[in-house]
């Protein structure tokens, strides 16, 4: 049996391990303001820190980088597209997707960026705020 499955809530697994979803908006980190740096919920190795952290209007957590080598891209064709998938670079659970174009923390569309620049749109389910206290 999958071990994360004793580990995550069905949601959890169904994000981090099938590639799924959550809805937009839906996500407890959608509105976070609070500082902290936030974390893969299945390993715990930090990811991305809320200074990163902005509003797309996407519906997702959104940030403008990941700490470095917290992450990793993979090729990513479904639903007729052409994306990046963001996976977790330890225990490689997806996140969600880097962009070629949209929103960045300045309002501004970027395109033809690096992944390092671009903007990420993760699912909450998949985050684990630590706060700085």
């Amino acid at each position: 049996m999958d071990k994360w499955k004793n580990k995550l809530t069905p949601e959890q697994y169904q994000v981090l391990r099938e590639k799924g979803t959550e809805a937009p908006f839906s996500g407890v980190y959608v509105n976070e303001k609070r500082a902290g740096m936030y974390a893969c919920v299945v390993c715990g190795q930090p990811l991305f820190s809320s200074a990163a952290k902005f509003d797309s209007g996407t519906g997702w957590p959104s940030f403008s980088e990941a700490l470095p080598g917290a992450v990793r891209y993979e090729k990513d064709d479904t639903h007729g597209m052409e994306r990046t998938e963001v996976v977790c670079s330890q225990c490689g659970g997806h996140l969600g997707h880097v962009f070629n174009d949209g929103p960045t923390k300045t309002g501004s569309l970027r395109q033809g960026a690096s992944e390092a620049s671009k903007p990420y749109c993760l699912n909450s389910v998949c985050l684990d705020l630590k706060t700085k206290e």
